[in-house]
């Protein structure tokens, strides 16, 4: 089979000017016929590069894709050739991805690395690129890919604002951080044109996570945001809308992390003795507490890389694999960490995610690939440019994304090379240690083994890094950047670690120990007293019991829950049967669910809420319609009422599994309820079904989250057997505050006035007709906020496990006469400030 002998060649018949194809596979096709016209390729070849699509993004970036056939289907291409149709107004590639040169490619081997590595190239050459993209001639394409010196002609950092643009100061405490970053560049990404950020003379582009932290903004710099293309001022007015939506969010993490601060205790101070101070390695409080034992110090990873040149289209293959099973990897990851840690840790995950996204990052890769470099070299240098470049920013909370970046960069390295995973964090000693680190990553850091390792310190990173946030959420002691003097000490050396001071105490004497022992042994009183009190009924001094009960989705979690002092599960949310999945569970799955829920409680209550969908959580497999007020739109039991093939399967589970249970073991309680014929409907339903089943009657209750039910409760008891308030929800409707908007959400405060008085009032609607009312909303778990509704007359609490014994303790040390007073006196408050403000007084 013939092939080129001047690889290089562009036929002015393989180039289309000025194409305006119907969508992507259209620009495909139209690309690949002037291949087949010239004998380059099959006309099945076309269908292959449709097909290869679906397995990979052939999008270089800066309006440049090059489209190919899968690797098995080389035998299609006759001979090595390149076909270039320019779309001056662009085709849509993906979401956010408009090209306007697409470069269809035929080859059998790497014969056009060449033509790739001067494309890529050009790519860099912005102002010669958008010539390119208008040009009326074919031979400026012909000289531009046929020039060896194409380079850059103007860097980023000299770039001049787009056509249109808005200024705006930074106002996050704590600069442009991953999270807020990643809003940003999703709202970018939906421009037609181009979006830059500059500060000073440095200018980014705005559909970039990493550039855009590479930027290093920090409280009161000044930037220029500015967009060109048809759609300039929508997506101006869009980008602000985003970036000043989110200052209320990020001035109230910051706010809500400087209250904790205030509340923990001080940091360890040694004993002074004459003559002699304690070796010392100074760095910054990450996570509070001390902790004692011997040094662990974890080799650093020089990881080398071996460069194994592959053919391109094979190493393109490996790489684009490797980073679709890694988002796989981090979503799985992220539901694991929001089930064990909470939605806030999880969300770590999902902003690494975002950093795959990246085209600087990828584009650099695939550019160092097409240069005759491996496809697991090039990633990971591509990767370490990046995550050098943050790490050297004076910004510490900018510098703490290397971490995040060369941790999800080492995931897509594996996958490529699964040769190069080599030690981790589970090569530990046996015995408990504190363990020392050039730097851990976020996922090393959540899979930690609390059994073996008591403290934490590392060389690099900062308080605000997210492996700082997930120690703070394990209660692991741990200081961070305390420099190269770290890694080097030696295995074994016993230590004191104080995670406030962010100090490593080294070489302690007796007296030091006997100290340090002495400050935890005081630290630990309180919460040793929860802990041996935590089987103990939440028992008022003058006798009045509150039941506690554990927010629990699944049967593996009970024993933590029983464990932490557990009476029953209050809120079992089957949401998650439903989310976890591609497909709704059947009835015999959900019931086999159901009854190792209940075995596992061992005839202690258990609440299961009936599915709950709609709002915030959708479920994409069931396909329901798309709502432009979802809140206010088919939710709760009124999307149970309008689809009975996902209510009745769920209702025939619960009522055969309370079959085979203990009496009044088993209630169910319906979400988003806000009428009596609502109500009147589902009994209606769960009593056919119960008599067809031949099954015992079950207690049914309803949730109390919009205030028509609160306002009406008196009404609805009639005709249920208890109440579930969920705060969460009965806040947002009430004070009209989506929980969820970046700008609004710090305002909703479930100990508002208004939301306390509507609680008073579902509970003496309650009483009229002696029915219990519980709270399985977020302030159940806050000690100060249970022992309000404690005062308010509320029944029961379910929280998060972990939250039990502090409730526990906190309503054990009061009487019910001074609940009922501290609730009257917040019930009198003005604002929800005032209510915090009574805080302390709940005995």
């Amino acid at each position: 089979m013939a092939t080129d002998t001047h690889p290089l060649s562009l036929p002015p018949d393989l180039i289309r000017l000025g194409a305006a194809p119907a969508g992507k596979e259209a620009a495909i096709r139209e690309a690949a016929q002037l291949l087949i016209a010239a004998g380059c390729i099959d006309p099945a070849y076309a269908d292959s590069m449709i097909r290869r699509e679906s397995v990979a993004n052939t999008f270089l970036g800066h309006g440049v894709a090059i489209p190919h056939g899968m690797v098995d289907d080389r035998n299609l291409v006759r001979r090595n050739g390149i076909a270039i149709l320019q779309v001056p107004d662009g085709v849509v590639w993906n979401d956010g991805q408009t090209a306007r040169l697409v470069v269809a490619i035929a080859a059998q081997s790497d014969a056009h690395i060449a033509i790739l590595r001067r494309l890529t190239r050009l790519m860099q050459d912005e102002a010669r690129l958008n010539a390119l993209f208008t040009t009326g001639d074919p031979a400026d394409l012909v000289a531009a890919l046929s020039d060896e010196s194409a380079a850059p002609a103007t860097p980023a950092s000299e770039a001049g604002d787009l056509a249109e643009s808005f200024e705006w100061v930074v106002d996050y405490p704590t600069g442009l951080h991953a999270r807020p970053a990643a809003a940003w560049v999703e709202t970018a990404r939906a421009a037609s044109g181009r979006v830059r950020v500059r500060h000073g003379d440095e200018a980014v582009d705005g559909k970039t996570l990493v550039a855009l932290l590479q930027l290093g903004l920090r409280p009161g710099d000044r930037i220029t945001v500015s967009a060109d293309g048809s759609d300039a001022h929508a997506v101006l007015n869009r980008l602000r809308a985003t970036i000043t939506g989110l200052s209320a969010r990020e001035k109230a993490d910051a706010a809500a992390a400087a209250r904790k601060a205030k509340a923990v205790v001080q940091g360890w101070t040694p004993p002074t003795t004459a003559g002699r101070e304690m070796p010392v390695v100074a760095g910054v409080g990450a996570s509070p507490g001390l902790a004692i034992g011997p040094v662990h110090v974890m080799p650093k990873a020089d990881l080398t890389v071996p460069d194994r040149p592959a053919p391109l289209l094979e190493g393109g293959n490996r790489l684009h694999e490797a980073l679709n099973l890694t988002r796989q990897q981090l979503k799985a990851l992220a539901d694991d960490t929001a089930r064990r840690l909470g939605p806030a840790e999880a969300g770590i995950f999902a902003a690494q995610a975002e950093l795959l996204n990246d085209t600087d990052v990828i584009t650099l890769a695939c550019q160092l690939m097409v240069e005759g470099h491996g496809p697991g070299w090039s990633w990971n240098e591509a990767v370490e440019r990046s995550a050098a470049k943050l790490a050297a920013n004076p910004n510490p909370v900018l510098a703490g994304r290397a971490a995040d970046l060369r941790d999800v960069g080492r995931r897509v390295l594996t996958r490529i090379d699964p040769d190069l995973r080599g030690g981790s964090i589970r090569d530990l000693p046996d015995t408990p240690c504190i363990l020392v680190a050039d730097d851990l990553s976020p996922s090393d850091t959540a899979a930690l083994d609390m059994g073996r390792v008591i403290g934490l310190a590392t060389a690099q990173g900062g308080p605000t890094s997210h492996t700082a946030i997930l120690a703070r959420t394990l209660g692991l002691p741990a200081m961070v950047a305390g420099g190269g003097a770290l890694t080097e000490l030696a295995n074994g050396t016993t230590a004191i670690l104080d995670g406030q001071s962010g100090r490593l105490y080294l070489e302690p004497t007796d007296a030091d120990l006997a100290a340090a022992h002495g400050w935890i042994e005081e630290q630990r009183v309180k919460k040793a007293q929860q802990e041996e009190r935590r089987g103990l009924p939440a028992r008022t001094r003058d006798g009045h019991t509150v039941e506690i009960g554990a927010n629990v989705n699944r049967p593996d979690q009970v024993p933590v829950a029983l464990s932490q002092g557990a009476e029953g599960v209050g809120l079992m949310r089957t949401e998650f049967l439903f989310l976890e999945r591609g497909d709704a569970p059947s009835e015999e799955e959900q019931y086999q669910t159901y009854r190792a829920m209940l075995e596992a409680l061992d005839g202690r209550p258990l609440i299961v809420r009936a599915l709950d969908i709609g709002g915030d959580k959708q479920v994409p497999h069931l396909q329901l319609p798309h709502e432009e007020n979802p809140f206010l739109g088919v939710r709760g039991a009124r999307l149970l009422l309008r689809h009975p093939e996902l209510l009745e399967p769920q209702l025939r589970a619960l009522y055969r599994a309370a079959k085979g249970a203990k009496p009044d073991a088993l209630l169910i309680m319906f979400p988003m309820i806000t009428t009596l014929r609502e109500i009147e409907t589902l009994r209606a339903v769960c009593d056919r079904i119960r008599a067809e089943l031949d099954a015992p009657a079950v207690p049914l209750g309803i949730m109390v989250e919009v205030p028509a039910a609160a306002i009406q409760a008196d009404v609805l008891a009639r005709h249920v057997d208890f109440f579930s308030i969920g705060t969460n929800d009965l806040t947002q409707y009430a004070l009209a505050v989506d929980r969820q908007h970046p700008e609004l959400a710090a305002e909703a405060d479930s100990l508002h006035p208004s939301v306390l008085r509507l609680i008073r009032m579902t509970v003496e609607g309650a009483e009229k007709h002696g029915r219990w009312v519980g709270v399985c909303g977020g302030i159940a778990g806050d000690p100060f906020g249970a022992a309000l509704l404690a005062g308010l007359g509320v029944r029961e609490l379910s929280m998060t496990p972990r939250d039990i014994p502090g409730v526990k303790d906190r309503l054990r040390d009061s009487d019910l006469a001074g609940l009922r007073a501290l609730a009257q006196r917040a019930l009198d408050c003005e604002s929800s400030d005032e209510v915090r403000a009574l805080e302390g007084e709940a005995s």
